[in-house]
């Protein structure tokens, strides 16, 4: 952090007052501000982060999904997918994050902030497709980084390692075709070398 930066408490302060009543939580932690708004509030929240006096975080410079089913070794009780911004005022100095937590589990939505900061169009589809989380308003939400016949969403903690599908080129049919996984899973121990002369150290 620069000498020129702001003061993490003074931000907490300035952002605390700019969103009054749509502040959830914020808290600072490491030196870094992070502030948590309610689903319903998220895209008013954004556009006052972005425009309001001493914030002016005219930057979004990252956005992604979380899945906390298995926080704390699963003794986390809250909801479950959350969607975290990292936000960036270059006039000002000073960096975000911004949390919202999307109200249903099974149907996690939150709003698209695509119409503050155009750079969340790809971060918002990458959460899409990895966690299923759904932004409202986005306008071109399909899957980014997994392939199109692609079913669930592989950063899901209850998604399996091994996945559902693998695909392998069929000569017969002359294209690619998918099937059910074929892999066992199994628990692979290393070997363990414990020769004294091994790879001719002495």
């Amino acid at each position: 952090m620069t000498a020129f930066a702001v003061n993490p408490d003074a931000l907490k302060e300035t952002v605390a007052s700019a969103l009054g009543a749509k502040v959830r939580r914020i808290d600072v932690a490491l030196g870094e501000v992070t502030v948590v708004v309610a689903a319903a509030d998220y895209l008013a929240a954004a556009q006052i982060l972005q425009k309001s006096p001493g914030c002016q975080f005219e930057q979004l410079i990252d956005l992604c999904g979380v899945d906390y089913s298995e926080y704390k070794e699963g003794a986390y009780d809250g909801l479950r997918y959350c969607v975290v911004s990292h936000l960036l005022s270059v006039s000002l100095n000073q960096r975000l994050r911004l949390k919202v937590f999307a109200p249903d589990d099974d149907m996690p939505v939150v709003d698209s902030v695509c119409s503050v900061w155009n750079a969340a169009n790809w971060f918002e589809r990458e959460a899409f497709d990895l966690f299923g989380i759904v932004f409202d308003g986005h306008v071109d939400l399909r899957r980014i980084l997994t392939d199109y016949g692609f079913i669930g969403h592989p950063f899901r903690k209850d998604f399996p390692v091994s996945g559902h599908v693998e695909m392998r080129y069929d000569a017969e049919q002359k294209r690619v075709i998918y099937q059910p996984v074929t892999i066992e899973p199994r628990e692979i121990t290393p070997r363990i070398i414990r020769e004294d002369n091994y790879g001719g150290l002495h």
